[in-house]
């Protein structure tokens, strides 16, 4: 069975290559670093040396959240797996650890360990345009208050990334007509939280 998805696999790397040769856009190599990875796959190069895409970690999950990585992402990054929250949250049962048959996923910590953190958008947030205290109703971890203005504030420090709040925000039904693809609030990885050094960016487009 292994055999069998890394030849699979392979041979889906060599169609990409040939398409990427003639022009494909397919990016090679791609960042991993931006990527968000089910709790116990933090360690990039753990992951991508051991994972055989066998997609058992994404067929365990109770609430949807893991879904896997196109070739958009990277040709490395392809069938592996990512978090999607649009899709769901972790609940960090560890099921998805349980069932890696080769460790690429390793038991998780929620309370040391982040998946990474909620940085709200202003220009997608429903409550700057309107109330809505959603994502600080939902929070199981109280990370997330709204200021004297009513406008939701993250503490870096207390969210580990479950991405509830991402699930349950509306911006994408009560704003659609703004368009772009990002709610009012995301979880970035760590490497991007690192960049943008804040929880509050101004407008979608600092998150691309």
């Amino acid at each position: 069975m292994a055999d069998l998805t890394r030849r699979t696999f392979i041979g889906a790397c060599a169609s990409v290559v040939a398409c990427a040769g003639i022009g494909g856009g397919v990016r090679v190599l791609g960042s991993s670093d931006e990527l968000l990875r089910p709790p116990g796959a933090q360690d990039e190069a753990h992951l991508l040396s051991t994972c055989v895409r066998c997609d058992r970690c994404r067929s365990v999950c109770p609430t949807g959240v893991i879904a896997v990585g196109h070739v958009e992402d990277g040709l490395v990054n392809a069938r592996t797996p990512i978090l999607d929250f649009h899709k769901g949250y972790c609940d960090f049962c560890d099921k998805c650890a349980e069932v890696c048959m080769t460790g690429a996923i390793r038991p998780f910590d929620e309370t040391r360990e982040k998946i990474g953190v909620a940085v709200v958008i202003e220009d997608r947030c429903v409550a700057y345009y309107g109330g809505c205290d959603r994502c600080a109703e939902v929070c199981p971890y109280e990370a997330i208050s709204l200021d004297g203005a009513g406008h939701p504030q993250v503490n870096a420090d207390a969210c580990n990334g479950c991405g509830l709040c991402v699930d349950e925000c509306p911006a994408l039904v009560y704003r659609s007509f703004v368009g772009g693809m990002h709610r009012g609030i995301e979880v970035v990885s760590p490497a991007v939280y690192d960049r943008l050094s804040r929880t509050t960016v101004s407008t979608e487009s600092e998150l691309m």
